[in-house]
This record gives structure tokens, C-alpha cells and sequence, in this order.
């Protein structure tokens, strides 16, 4: 039989299809078959780099390998696809060689990737077998395949094969037909077969790229509280250094941590053999994993997911186990319980070597071979008529009737926590409504007040001043640092708390400040000093408490502002009152703060027991956090730095009064209004940077209190806010690039300081149903 394998996807970079592709090839080929594979194929060089952002892998192409042009790298449910878009190879070059190759049967794989699959379905004339390989819920890019022709095209095959249950539930619930379900095949006898080596580590191991989609930052977060009890070792096989770092919050964590990039199919026959378990803990998007199979034709065990397409291959606790998807606790429990039961592993290592049967490469390519005579088999139009509905996809090409698409209930498990998802979109929700509410209430007093006089105001402002109001506010962290530096120092005296350190965390907790709700930039400056001053796990507790004593010195400020205030004008009224009894909410915090570690029980054996004495736990770390305050020279030095910075912000906003010609108005006691209200208002900010409110309190203190026309005052507002924002952003960016960090590093590490927290021995496994 001649037979023609049509891949989608760049042969110079392997991935699961063309892994798969590539052993139905051989086992063929092995057979007397006459096979030819179509792929594209990226030749090593600095073209490569500049499509993909990745060296292209060098390797041998075999023989049987027609090459169909260069690829692109894109994004894609949750990983790079590096598919062909050009014209000559995604278009011209598949048909000409369906056409011209005088096959037998064509399989393509991945019909449903443009352009290669597309066109050498739609350009073959002998007889196609499609497989699906991938695992699709979202609705939006397959209507949209659909209304490009999707099911008139899936319509010209002759037979359909899925790798998985999910993968025929996306063929069935988006585009109908009929499927075969073949998994995707191991290559058995290459598997090593002798016995583990024996050693004290418990051995894991993570086989996958750095993509999220797969779920590497809910193993650190696991790992991370695992070696706190467990001798264990993690291999990542892959990803790169860089990329595990880039999830990891406590550079402690990689001395534990075995990265070895890509390897040898030999290599990795190898390490997987070597491991006490496979960790597969991807979060979605998985159609089978084809690494499950080959841990098991290894003898190894796998811990994965229960996403649809690991369930297909994994029998809970037969020859591996499933945990929630995304929840880091319950997969800890579970790799901690298998270093306390060896010999349980040991039974499942032996029923992962037998499961690996039902994959291997002959009984697969038994299966696959039959649908090739049952394709080859198909009645083929007669009539004219028969002809143009076969050639229009009216008219299934497998003879049979037509079976529509039909919504199907999904294979996906509930979330780890029921409700979680929901909490985040509306968490996602309320911030978007807040942030067009802050951004209204702006617009609608412009457009009380006047837009065309809040401009004026703006543009006659002086800017010699708003310049000097930016040097003052650039300052004025510096200073904030230098307080941070001696309360840290004092918290951690034994860790190497630098002053630049503490400086670009600072700025970074500013920019995120600047530019995210609700006072996120805390627990980031916290995070961002945390990793260079020890063990994360540690730390980040003692330095959350830092910053209660920061907000204490703040609350000092707060009063000698309000003394300033008090002294020199006559605003305490009526109409500021709240605004002064708002700034009771810090002080009620930091009290709370100080007094629940002594209220608190921290007995039991309950779940709430744990739960208490975990968050006692954490609220005396945190109270170690105010140890400045017990040492008269670094408390001084806090105080006085801290106290300097709230003056020089003070100079700030009365700079900003003489840019706009307020000063004959108001004096220091106003700016010192302003600086008190813009604060107690931003005390859990709801959009970025209080924008709507901040103008409002401006508003609220300069005309109530000074008698400051309106537009004098939210142009005043605009600008504090401007020079605020610029400031965060000019000195915040290059923090960012120091620390070698992102937006998104800093997401993910925050993951990682959730609390996963086991006991010293694993408690007793739930019983069965």
C-alpha cells in the first residue's frame, strides 16, 4: 500500500503529532508499506530564529520526508504552533504532492490546521483519512472555522480518527460526523525494561514546555512546600533555566531542581525510567499526552490532572493518580504520600508497564491500517450529481449519513474550588465597572465644571513648577526606601538585605500601584525583596509585617498633617469630616493586626484547627515585621526617613499650587489638605491610581475649604495625579528591568507564595467509593 502522512506541522520542531507521525511512519515502513511524509520543514539558521523566536533543532530528514516549505510560529491554546502560512507551502506545494503522489490512501493529521490540512484534503482525489488530535471547548475559533467551510471540507474524508474520547467530542460537538478512536501509539521496545535504581530521593519528574497551559507553576507551588518534608529531587525536561526560574518565587528552590532543556529521545527513555513518578499536572487543552504512555512503557507511575484528556489514559490509583486540575495542596498531599508508600508505587510502576500494551505501536498501527481498507473501501460517486456534492463537501465521503454536530455535555471536571473561576470574573467584572465609574465620575465633573476652563487651567499651569513637583515626588520614595531599608533590616537582621534591593522593590511596588486597584503594589514590593533576601517562604511574611510598620509611621503622618490642617485653616467641617474619620481604617487594621495572634486558638486537630494555627502562624511572622520599633537607632532612622519623605511630598503638592497660580488662595495648610485626603481615600483604591475619587477628594478639600474655583481644582487633581503616575512609571520601569521581571512573572510568582503548607507525615487517604 502506498500511503501519503500529511503533518501540519514544522518537522524541525517535534512536537506530539509529528512525534506520533513519524513512529506510524517507521512501524510501516517496517512492514513492506511504501510511506511518504509530508511536512514543512525549517532549515537551522537566523531565518528560523526570526519566524519562530527559537533555534530550529538539527536533524537528519529521512527519506520518506517530502518537505513542504518554511513555517511560522503562533500562538495557540496555550503553546506555539508553528504552522505553514505562506502561500507556496501551505497552498500550492500540499496539493501538488496529494496530486502527483499516486497514493493509495492520504492521512492527514490535523485536518482542521490551516493551510496544509485544508488543502491537502480539499486537493487529494484518492481516498482521506482524517485524525483529530486536539482537544477544543471554546466556541469562537471553531464557528469561525466553521463559517470558512470547515464541515463541507471534514466532509471529504473517507474516515475519521480521534486520538481520545476528547478529541472526538470536539470532532462531534463542532463539526459532526463519525470517528474511530485510535490513541496515539509508544514505542514499547524502547523503553527500558530493567529495574529502577534505588535511592533515598523521592525522583519526579516534568517532561513539557513553559507554557502555563501545562501547569509547571502548580508543581513549584507544590514542590516548594514538598521539600520542606520529603527528600526529593525534580528533573524539568523541556524548558530552560530561565523559564523555571521565571515561575519560581524562592531562588533557594533550585537547588532542588534539575533543568535539562531538550533532550535525546535516548536521554529521555532514560530519566524517565530513572524517576519514581511522572508529574503531568497541565491545567487544559490536553487531547491524550503521549509522555503518559511512555512513562508507563517505563515502568513509572504518573500523578496527572483529571482534565479529558489525561483521564482517557490514566486508571485512578491503578497505574497512576489523578488530582483537580490547578490546586497545588492536593497535589503535594499526593507526591508526599508517595514517598511514604514505595511499595504502593512499585505496584504501580507494574501496572503502568502492562497499560503501555494497549498503546503499543503494532496494535496501534493494526487499528489505523483498518481504517485505511475501510477509507480505500468507500463507495465513490458515480453520477455527475454524486460527483459535485462530493466535490462541495455536500455529501459524506464515507458513504454514510449525514451526522450533524450536536452539543454535548463537557468532559472537564468542576474546578479545584467550585466557585473559583466564577470569583474571578466577578472580581474581573467589578474592576472593569470600577475603573469606568472612576474614569466617568472624572469626565462628568469636567463636563459640570467645564471642560474648556479645566483645560485652560491645565495649560496655564506653570512647568518650571510641575517639573520641580516631579523632582520632589521622585525624592520622596527614595526616601521611603531608605525607611523600608531600616525597618527590613531590623525585621531580618540576619539576611542580606541590600539598599538597592529595597530601593527597586520599592519602585516596583509603586508602578504597580500606579497602575493596578486595591493596593497590589504591597504585597509586590514584599515579593520582589523577598526573593533576594533568602528563602521566600520565610521572609515574604516578616516583610508584609514591614510594611505594618510603615503604615504606622504613615498614620503618624497622617496626625501631623492633620495638626498643619487644623492649625492653619478652618476645613475641619462638616463637609471633610468623613474624609478625616476614613483615616481611622488604617490604625483599626493595624490594631487588629497586633491583638488577633493573642486571641487566637492554636490547639486542635480539626480542619479549622490547621487552618488557625496556619494563620497564627503568619500573623506572628508578620508582627515580627514591627521589631524597628524595639531599636532606638534603626527606629529613628525609619522615622526620620519616612517622616522626610511625607514632607518632601508635602513640598510637592505646594509646588503644584504655584504652577497653577493657587497660591494666593492656598497655602501650605491646603497642600497639606490635599496630601491628607488624596491618602485616606487611596486606602484600598478601587481602579488605578483612585482615578475619579482622587479628583473628587481634590475637588471636595480646595473649593469647600479654600475657595478655589472648581476648575482651578480638578485641573490641580489632574495634574497631582499626572506627575504621581509619571514618576511611578519613570522610576518603576527600569526596577522591572534590574529585577529581569514582567507583569506576568510577577502574577505567577505571587501563586507561588500560596500557602501549601503539609504536615510532617501525610494524613490518612480518603476512603473510595
Amino acid at each position: 500500500m502506498r500511503i501519503g502522512l500529511v503533518s501540519p506541522y514544522s518537522w524541525s520542531f517535534q512536537g506530539g503529532v509529528n512525534r506520533h507521525v513519524e513512529a506510524l511512519a517507521e512501524e510501516f515502513l517496517r512492514r513492506g508499506h511504501d510511506v511518504r511524509v509530508l511536512a514543512p520543514v525549517d532549515p537551522p539558521g537566523r531565518v528560523s530564529r526570526a519566524l519562530h523566536r527559537a533555534s530550529a533543532e538539527r536533524r537528519e530528514l529521512p527519506d520518506y520526508l517530502m518537505p513542504l516549505g518554511r513555517t511560522m510560529g503562533f500562538g495557540a491554546n496555550g503553546s506555539v504552533s508553528n504552522l505553514a502560512p505562506f502561500p507556496a507551502g501551505g497552498v500550492v506545494a500540499p496539493r501538488r504532492l496529494v496530486r502527483s503522489g499516486e497514493f493509495d490512501v492520504i492521512h492527514v493529521h490535523e485536518p482542521l490546521v490551516p493551510l496544509v490540512g485544508w488543502n491537502a484534503t480539499l486537493g487529494a482525489r484518492d481516498p482521506v483519512v482524517g485524525t483529530f488530535h486536539a482537544y477544543s471547548t471554546k466556541g469562537l475559533p471553531n464557528h469561525i472555522a466553521n463559517g470558512l467551510g470547515a464541515r463541507r471540507v471534514f466532509n471529504r474524508l473517507s474516515a475519521r480518527i480521534a486520538v481520545s474520547e476528547a478529541a472526538a467530542w470536539t470532532g462531534r460537538r463542532w463539526y459532526g460526523g463519525e470517528y474511530t478512536i485510535i490513541p496515539n501509539g509508544v514505542d514499547t521496545e524502547a523503553a527500558p525494561s530493567g529495574p529502577k535504581p534505588v535511592g533515598d530521593d523521592l525522583r519526579i519528574l516534568f517532561v513539557g514546555r513553559p507554557e502555563e497551559r501545562k501547569g509547571l507553576p502548580i508543581l513549584l507551588t507544590a514542590f516548594n512546600a514538598l521539600v520542606e518534608h520529603v527528600p526529593c529531587r525534580l528533573t524539568v525536561i523541556g524548558s530552560e533555566e530561565e523559564d523555571v526560574l521565571r515561575y519560581v518565587a524562592d531562588p533557594d528552590l533550585m537547588r532542588s531542581i534539575d533543568v535539562r532543556g531538550r533532550v535525546s529521545r535516548e536521554d529521555l527513555w532514560k530519566e524517565l525510567h530513572d524517576a519514581d513518578l511522572l508529574c503531568a499536572p497541565s491545567l487544559s487543552g490536553e487531547s491524550f499526552g503521549m509522555v503518559l504512555t511512555e512513562a508507563f512503557a517505563a515502568g513509572t507511575p504518573v500523578i496527572a490532572s483529571a482534565i479529558a484528556g489525561y483521564s482517557d489514559v490514566v486508571s485512578d490509583g491503578v497505574d497512576g493518580l489523578l488530582v483537580p486540575p490547578g490546586d497545588p495542596q492536593r497535589l503535594a498531599e499526593e507526591l508526599q504520600r508517595a514517598h511514604f508508600e514505595p511499595e504502593r508505587l512499585q505496584e504501580m510502576g507494574e501496572a503502568a508497564r502492562r497499560s503501555a500494551q494497549r498503546y503499543a505501536w503494532p496494535r496501534v498501527a493494526d487499528q489505523v491500517a483498518g481504517v485505511y481498507e475501510r477509507a480505500i473501501e468507500a463507495p465513490k460517486p458515480v453520477t455527475a450529481a454524486e460527483r459535485m456534492a462530493h466535490w462541495t463537501g455536500l455529501r459524506p465521503a464515507d458513504g454514510g449519513p449525514k451526522r450533524p454536530a450536536e452539543r454535548l455535555p463537557s468532559l472537564d471536571p468542576p474546578p479545584a474550588q467550585a466557585g473559583k473561576r466564577g470569583r474571578a470574573v466577578a472580581r474581573r467584572l467589578g474592576l472593569a465597572v470600577a475603573g469606568i465609574m472612576g474614569v466617568g465620575l472624572t469626565l462628568l465633573a469636567a463636563q459640570k465644571i467645564g471642560v474648556d476652563n479645566v483645560v485652560e487651567s491645565i495649560v496655564r499651569s506653570n512647568l518650571t513648577w510641575v517639573l520641580i513637583a516631579c523632582a520632589l515626588m521622585a525624592s520622596s520614595l527614595f526616601f521611603r526606601a531608605a525607611s523600608w531599608y531600616w525597618i527590613a533590616r531590623a525585621a531580618l537582621p540576619n539576611r542580606p538585605i541590600r539598599r538597592r534591593d529595597v530601593t527597586s522593590a520599592t519602585m516596583i511596588g509603586v508602578l504597580m500601584s500606579a497602575t493596578l486597584p486595591a493596593r497590589l503594589g504591597e504585597p509586590a514590593r514584599a515579593l520582589t525583596l523577598a526573593r533576594r533576601s533568602g528563602r521566600v517562604r520565610e521572609t515574604f511574611p516578616v516583610l508584609l509585617g514591614t510594611l505594618v510598620s510603615q503604615t504606622l509611621l504613615n498614620l503618624v503622618a497622617l496626625v501631623l498633617l492633620g495638626v498643619i490642617i487644623v492649625s492653619t485653616t478652618p476645613l475641619f467641617h462638616s463637609g471633610t469630616k468623613q474624609i478625616f474619620a476614613f483615616s481611622l481604617v488604617p490604625l483599626i487594621v493595624l490594631l487588629v493586626l497586633l491583638v488577633a495572634p493573642l486571641l487566637m486558638r492554636r490547639n486542635g486537630n480539626g480542619r479549622l484547627a490547621r487552618l488557625g494555627g496556619m494563620v497564627h502562624r503568619a500573623l506572628v511572622q508578620v508582627r515580627a515585621g514591627l521589631a524597628v520599633f524595639r531599636d532606638p537607632r534603626r527606629g529613628s532612622a525609619a522615622s526620620a526617613a519616612q517622616l522626610g519623605a511625607w514632607a518632601i511630598q508635602l513640598a510637592a503638592c505646594w509646588a503644584l499650587l504655584y504652577a497653577l497660580g493657587l497660591d494666593g488662595k492656598a497655602g501650605i495648610g491646603a497642600a497639606a489638605a490635599v496630601l491628607f485626603a488624596v491618602n485616606v481615600t487611596a486606602v484600598v483604591p478601587a481602579t488605578p491610581s483612585n482615578i475619579g475619587v482622587f479628583q473628587l477628594a481634590v475637588i471636595s478639600v480646595l473649593h469647600s475649604g479654600f475657595g478655589v474655583s472648581t476648575a482651578d481644582a480638578l485641573a490641580y487633581g489632574v495634574i497631582l495625579q499626572a506627575v504621581e503616575i509619571a514618576t511611578a512609571v519613570a522610576l518603576g520601569l527600569p526596577a522591572l528591568v534590574r529585577e529581569g521581571l514582567t507583569w506576568s512573572d510577577l502574577r505567577v510568582q505571587a501563586l507561588s507564595t500560596a500557602p501549601v503548607r503539609l504536615d510532617s507525615k501525610p494524613r490518612a487517604r480518603a476512603s473510595q467509593p
